[in-house]
């Protein structure tokens, strides 16, 4: 049944238009080798081989969606700098709508430099500002985003906590999306998950959330609904969805959870794998597929990244043809002949 929904959706897809609101900002890696210690300071010389940018934060989640086929408007602040004429390039490469985007003087784009020699990472320099919007800026943003709201079938929050999503401006965002009936999907930061409340879905890590209800740690399913119960109470969101790296995920709702193992035979590398799902999972809910289906989407999807190195992003057909392979997996274990 998922297979023939995935197939028609290949078919007769149009680019479903979906609203990312979230921090922008560009990676920016210098790749070289290390042989010497400098003269002058005891710190490594590092000859650089190459340079490299990349979208960062929200753009993660921006990329994995236009890889699936979504219609995709971004909405954030920027700086008035050079690097913000990069970030703008490189999204309208991507053929994301900028429209939502706003310059504001008074920030840094945010930019993070890391550099690496023999496969690690030596340091890494940020040029950001984290304060909270002005008023004015707020205002200025929320002015461009709202005709966006009204279009988009979902929306998305990717908060790297550099600013943009203070507890007013994320509220503000939130009852908007409720006036116009539109789902908010967030991918949240810091220890204070009130600002979110009345979201429909907060996807955080075990990490994350462990850090957001003030626990320890989080490693057995009682812990984890332990902690779930903190954030409903906080929040009030519909569902929880926890991403628990090599070992999957799980839906939590205030009455129960679902457990989602992960689908990779072999793991190399989870960079960029939380991004993913919850691409995936806004993807398929915009296009009317229910919950626990586009989770299990987005474990597949899950599953074809983490078996890349670095950051990647998937495709439908590849959905499609993991799912068949899983499927033959299944099958091979099923009827596996029995050993003499």
């Amino acid at each position: 049944m998922l297979l023939e929904k995935l197939n028609y959706l290949k078919a007769s897809a149009t680019g479903c238009p979906i609203l990312v609101i979230g921090d922008l900002m560009i990676d920016h890696y210098i790749v070289g080798n290390c042989t010497r210690l400098s003269p002058e300071a005891p710190v490594p010389v590092v000859n650089v081989q190459n340079e490299s940018t990349t979208l960062g934060g929200a753009g993660n989640v921006v990329q994995n969606l236009v890889s699936l086929g979504a219609g995709v408007t971004i909405g954030g602040v920027v700086g008035n700098d050079a690097a913000a004429a990069q970030l703008l390039q490189m999204l309208s490469l991507e053929e994301v709508k900028t429209d939502c985007i706003v310059k504001d003087p008074m920030r840094l784009t945010t930019v993070k430099t890391r550099v690496l020699a023999g496969g690690h990472q030596l340091v890494r320099f940020d040029k950001e500002h984290v304060h909270p919007l002005c008023e004015s800026v707020e205002d200025e943003l929320m002015a461009h985003l709202i005709p966006c709201m009204q279009t988009a079938e979902i929306i998305v929050f990717s908060d790297y906590n550099k600013g943009l999503f203070s507890p007013r401006f994320t509220q503000r965002l939130i009852l908007e999306a409720q006036r116009l009936n539109k789902p908010v999907v967030i991918d949240p930061k810091g220890n204070d998950y009130s600002k979110y409340k009345g979201a429909y879905i907060i996807k955080p890590n075990r990490q994350e959330l462990a850090v957001a209800a003030n626990v320890s740690s989080i490693n057995t399913i009682e812990s984890l609904q332990a902690a779930a119960k903190v954030i409903f109470k906080q929040t009030g969101a519909r569902y929880l969805i926890v991403t628990l790296s090599e070992e999957g995920m799980v839906i939590l709702t205030e009455n129960g959870h679902t457990s989602l193992p992960v689908k990779a035979t072999e793991v190399f590398d989870v960079t960029g794998a939380g991004d993913t799902v919850l691409a995936t999972i806004t993807y398929f809910l915009a296009l009317g597929f229910t919950l626990p289906e586009a989770c299990e989407l987005a474990n597949h999807a899950a599953a074809i990244v983490i078996r890349q190195i670095g950051a990647a992003t998937t495709t439908v057909q590849e959905i499609i043809n993991d799912i068949k392979e899983d499927d033959k997996r299944q099958l091979n274990l099923q009827f596996k002949p029995t050993q003499l």
